[in-house]
């Protein structure tokens, strides 16, 4: 008991001295800069999409890896959510919750499938839902996927990314996992996001949207 006691100590004394030992978190919210536009344009973004360029925000924040480190990741969203994002990743950030990376989805050529398969966090991609005609909460910069390797879509009991089958079974609540009433959800939902980890039939674990969709 006493061995189990001090193992204990320990551990939570190595977290503590983690977090005291990362530098502060950062963040930034600016509008799209001319570059960025560039190259989100005929790729996340192109005429016709339902949100404009100058709706949305770049949004910087400084997030840890799964390996500890410390690094600086970016999300366009739509600037009605910037600042209710960068609280949510303060808050991941200063309890040293794992972002695998996040950048923006123009790094996959506009391919969810694709970023989902680098395990990518991402946020705006004006796209509709897949099998529809339908816009997707992220063709308005108004949704976003977190860690969607350990985080899966799954329907039917099935996710179409073999690197997510560990992860159709949700228990225990594992690494970068969003489980109910977990840090993510929870810094999520009092964003005011709501999480498709709460939709009947169809799980979308990664999905978290301003709407609830």
């Amino acid at each position: 008991m006493l061995t189990a006691v001090v193992l204990l100590a320990v551990a939570l004394a190595a977290s503590a001295g983690s977090a005291a030992s990362r530098p502060p978190f950062t963040s930034s919210i600016r509008p799209i800069p001319p570059s960025t536009a560039r190259a989100m344009t005929g790729v996340s973004w192109r005429p016709g999409c339902p949100v404009a360029l100058r709706d949305l925000r770049l949004v910087q924040v400084r997030h840890v890896g799964f390996d500890g480190r410390v690094r600086q990741g970016r999300l366009v969203v739509h600037r009605d959510v910037a600042r209710s994002v960068v609280r949510v990743f303060r808050r991941l950030y200063a309890a040293g919750f794992p972002i695998r990376r996040m950048r923006l989805v123009d790094a996959y050529g506009g391919s969810d499938f694709r970023s989902i398969e680098a395990d990518n966090t991402s946020a705006f991609n004006c796209r509709f839902v897949d099998g529809t005609r339908r816009w997707s909460e992220h063709a308005y910069g108004r949704a976003i996927d977190v860690n969607p390797i350990e985080n899966p879509y799954v329907s039917g009991g099935r996710t179409s990314h073999r690197a997510s089958r560990p992860y159709l079974d949700r228990a225990p609540c594992r690494k970068g996992m969003a489980c109910p009433g977990n840090l993510l959800v929870g810094a999520f939902r009092d964003a005011g996001f709501g999480w498709g980890g709460d939709w009947s039939g169809v799980k979308d674990y990664q999905h978290f949207s301003a709407s609830g969709r």
